[in-house]
């Protein structure tokens, strides 16, 4: 995919084309003797759509973390990680935790289910994915109960994981300022033990266990009135090759599209990290506004991971925004662009010297964000730009 940004030069040249053609057209219509500016100015300018996203938060929802991200006036959230017990998903328990977010004056959009993005062998719910049945459909049971409840107690949305081997990374890297950097490099290293308790899952194995899994969940979704948010594979693997015996269908941007299209439900969409979908790219800068483009234009990104890297394709590093190859003001204007009206929310941090559990990163990520999304408001209410 080509990008459809253009530099400053080439613009002002197709700016003078154009109105020198507007002077044609103008002597044309027997409009000879009016200044081409003024013929341009009868063509309607750009509108800017209005800016619907906003500022979002993950992770956790402790009362001193509320207390922070309502100084930073971050109103919207996902809450921490839930169990799998439950007694955590009954109604009366969301709602408790509903309120308990709510009290900061924030409010409480999405629920992780207990379907995270460990590697199966420690993962909360395997046998949805090892597909062991009876234990699989019981699972599902379990699943299907927390998304009714969630919409029961008023939450809108759930995310989740569908993945056999977790977040792979390789040896940290050294980062602007000594920062340690999350990195993976994939002719760097071995592949131990060879397989997953999986064993070997190929592409067929993994979208049986994918549609068996959305079949009963999406439904379900969808009368609860609850949207369902997967997070994509991090990082992608080579086709063919894979990760330790799994082909990883979900990490790369072809399988995302046929998992979008696996049901035209409403309900049914993506947690959009943008640093995985970078990672799956050769020329992330150049390919990802597009990759923005077709499944925002959907309506399937129902949450965005906010994260830039330095790198792509089976060689990356995780960076702060402004800090890796990606255009993070021109992402955040594609997502204005496709209309996105979810949480823009920092993901990863690097590692600081001094900062215990990455808190002055994720507060640097948080005015970031909110200065991108400031400015974007500037831009929108300033009316339409001239062409």
């Amino acid at each position: 995919m080509k990008s459809r940004g253009i530099s400053r030069l080439e613009a002002g040249m197709r700016r003078r084309e154009f109105l020198g053609n507007i002077s044609l057209g103008a002597g044309a219509l027997g409009l000879a003797g009016v200044p081409a500016q003024a013929a341009a100015a009868a063509v309607p300018a750009a509108k800017v759509p209005p800016v619907l996203m906003k500022a979002g938060h993950q992770h956790d929802h402790s009362e001193p973390t509320l207390r922070a991200l309502a100084a930073f006036g971050v109103k919207n959230i996902c809450s921490g990680q839930l169990g799998r017990k439950m007694d955590e998903w009954s109604v009366d328990a969301l709602g408790r935790l509903r309120k308990h977010v709510e009290s900061f004056g924030i409010q409480l959009d999405c629920l992780p289910l207990p379907m995270s993005s460990r590697e199966i062998a420690k993962a909360e719910m395997p046998e949805i994915l090892l597909g062991k049945d009876p234990e699989r459909d019981r699972a599902l049971e379990d699943i299907c109960t927390m998304i009714r409840n969630a919409g029961r107690a008023g939450i809108p949305m759930v995310k989740y994981n569908l993945t056999f081997i977790g977040v792979v990374r390789t040896e940290r890297t050294i980062g602007r300022g000594g920062a340690s950097l999350s990195t993976f490099d994939y002719g760097s290293v071995k592949q131990e033990p060879p397989l997953t308790e999986a064993g070997k899952v190929t592409e067929e194995i993994y979208w049986d266990r994918i549609e068996y899994f959305l079949k009963r969940v999406v439904p379900v979704a969808e009368e609860a009135k609850v949207r369902v948010a997967l997070h994509p594979q991090d990082p992608s693997m080579p086709k063919g090759r894979g990760w330790r015996g799994v082909e990883t269908v979900l990490g790369n941007v072809d399988g995302l599209k046929r998992f979008v299209a696996t049901s035209a439900s409403p309900y049914h969409g993506l947690n959009f990290c943008q640093g995985t979908v970078c990672e799956m790219l050769a020329k992330p800068n150049e390919e990802i506004h597009d990759v923005i483009r077709y499944f925002g234009g959907q309506k399937k990104i129902f949450n965005v991971h906010f994260r830039n890297i330095r790198g792509g394709f089976l060689n990356f590093a995780e960076t702060l925004p402004d800090d890796g190859d990606v255009d993070m003001p021109r992402a955040l204007r594609t997502y204005r662009e496709v209309g996105f009206d979810g949480l823009i929310m920092p993901d990863h941090v690097p590692q600081i010297a001094g900062d215990t559990g990455g808190h002055k990163a994720f507060a640097f990520c948080f005015g970031y964000i909110q200065a991108l999304l400031q400015q974007l408001r500037a831009e929108s209410a300033a009316g339409p730009r001239t062409v």
